[in-house]
This record gives C-alpha cells, structure tokens and sequence, in this order.
C-alpha cells in the first residue's frame, strides 16, 4: 500500500516489501495464510507460490473493486479464498472455517493502494480532481463529502489533529466549516484549497493538505481502529509458531504495531532477575528480527515505498 497525494505522476502498482514480506510470512508450505489486505493480489500470488498442494489462504480487502480483481486473477486456484469486509473480522472468518488457533501466518500490508489513490473518481487524492469520496468500501459507510458536510467544527479539527498529527487543524476545520456554508464541499481539489488556504506555514515539497487527506481518510475507513480490533484478536487465530508481518507507512499505524508486539513480549511484570521462562511470564508473541526497510533500488523504483516500515512478530505459546 501506500501513502497519499505524494505524487501526481501515476505510478503503476508496485507491491511493497514483496520478497522479504512472504519470506517472513511462510513458516510452513502446507499451512492456512491470510493476506489482510489484498489490494491486487500482489502479495497473495508470491504467497501461493510458495505454497504446497496442500496450504491454502484466504485474501481480505474492504474495497469491492480489489475483490474483483481478485476473483478474476485467481479463478482457477482453488487453495485461495476470498473475503470482501476488514481484517478486523479475522477471527470471525476464522471461525467460520474452523481454523482459529491454525493459522500459519497474517499478513498486513496497511494504507492505501495506488490503483486506490491513482483514480480520481474514488476521491482519496488532491493531485487529481474526482468527487470527494475516499471509501475504500464504496458500497457502505459515509463518504468524506458527507462526512465533512454533516460533522461540526469541533469533530473536524479533532479528526485533523489526531490521525494528521496537524498543528493547524483548528484553522482548517473553522475554514471548512466556514466555506461549506457558501457552497458544498465535494471535491478533492476544491476541499484540497479550502485546507491550503487555511495553512500558514507550508512545507516545501510537500502539499499544505497533505496531513489533513490522510487524516480524514484514516478516519472515514476506520483504519487505526481495525488495526487495533485485529492486534486485539491475533495471537488467538494465529497457531504456535505462527507469524505476524505488518507493512506500515506512517507513525500512527506503526507506533501500535510495535506497541503491541513490546508488551506481548512483557509478559506478566514479575521481580527483576526472577529465573523464569518467558512462558511462565505468560510471553505468547515475540518479535522476530529487526525492522526490515525497503533497499535503495526499491525505493528507486517505487517512491511511494519509502516510507514504509515492517515489522515480524511470532507466537510462541
């Protein structure tokens, strides 16, 4: 996936991390994997690859069009199954197939897609006008236009600041609110100049709305709240000796990723220099090498890979 609005040259999909995100992924040729985040299968089809006769995998995506494609990609593999909703319904997929606890592996590979970002008309970009959407469901929820016309003041810079991590967010949500009372706001471009004119101090190389698109897109899609839902219910789908490998592109996802996994590895707070083992802390899930980054010819490659962060964590008990 990727961030937004970095880039008005259309970059073809280049899926990020995809050696050394399946390398760490596959524990077991045979085992049942999950790709969370399907996009355009990019991922899913080196998994597969690496997988026997007998391993199986199942592909989530929110976003209907990802679904398609991904149906017309892989009709003739019988060992992938897939999934139209959110990751945060892992366990309860699980369930249904009756392989909570056997899971061999998840993958997560968070943001946003560039065919996502790259069509104007889903709204997720300020570098090309479209309706001021930014769904990645489009068959459910609000729409950021709607959201922005119906949310007060408050809402809006609240939104701003906590998943933009934007100073300005005050400034921006009054001049939001103050502009859509003269005319509906419900294009990228047209929200894009309500935002950059309310930003005293931009950046250079960088759009002056930047912070605010991906804010409201966070919000308008859930994505931090379905990482933590899914983080909540992992270690209990994921089988021993099972891994978690999540692709970040900014702080906000990556600071939980690596949150999680540090208490995971705390276990019970026991006396220092106790001689226990780390499953008689209650330790189920430990980080598994360093954080891994994208090489110098990626990021050659593709730009938006530049930003991005994985981290690998197993269960152990």
């Amino acid at each position: 996936m990727t961030a937004v609005g970095e880039s008005a040259k259309q970059v073809e999909h280049a899926t990020v991390l995809l050696h050394e995100a399946v390398d760490a992924l596959v524990v077991d040729p045979d085992g049942f994997y999950v790709d969370g985040t399907f996009g355009r299968g990019g991922h899913t089809a080196e998994l597969l690859s690496r997988l026997s006769d007998r391993g199986t995998a199942l592909a989530i995506d929110k976003d209907p069009q990802a679904i398609a494609a991904g149906q017309d990609r892989f009709s003739q593999d019988d060992r992938l199954q897939l999934f139209h909703g959110t990751f945060a319904d892992l366990q309860k997929v699980a369930a249904e197939m009756n392989k909570v606890g056997e899971v061999s592996g998840v993958l997560l590979d968070l943001g946003v897609s560039s065919p996502q970002l790259d069509q104007a008309n889903r709204g997720f970009s300020f570098m090309r006008d479209g309706p001021l959407d930014m769904r990645m469901d489009t068959s459910r929820g609000l729409s950021a236009a709607e959201w922005i016309a119906s949310a007060d003041e408050q809402e809006i810079a609240r939104v701003i600041k906590e998943y933009g991590e934007e100073r300005f967010a005050r400034r921006m949500a009054s001049a939001v609110v103050r502009e859509r009372v003269k005319k509906p706001i419900t294009g990228t471009v047209q929200l894009a100049g309500i935002l950059a004119a309310a930003h005293p101090a931009w950046e250079r190389g960088r759009h002056p709305a930047t912070k605010a698109f991906q804010a409201i897109r966070i919000f308008i899609n859930r994505e931090l709240d379905d990482l933590e839902d899914l983080l909540g219910q992992i270690i209990d789908t994921l089988k021993v000796g099972g891994r978690l490998v999540v692709i970040s592109f900014h702080s906000l996802e990556d600071r939980r990723v690596k949150r999680f996994i540090r208490d995971q590895e705390k276990g019970i707070r026991l006396p220092k220099n106790l001689p226990v083992r780390d499953v008689e802390r209650g330790v189920r899930l430990v980080k598994v090498g360093k954080v891994i980054k994208p090489a110098v010819t990626e990021i050659d490659g593709n730009v938006r890979s530049r930003s991005a962060v994985m981290r690998i964590a197993e269960r152990v008990a």
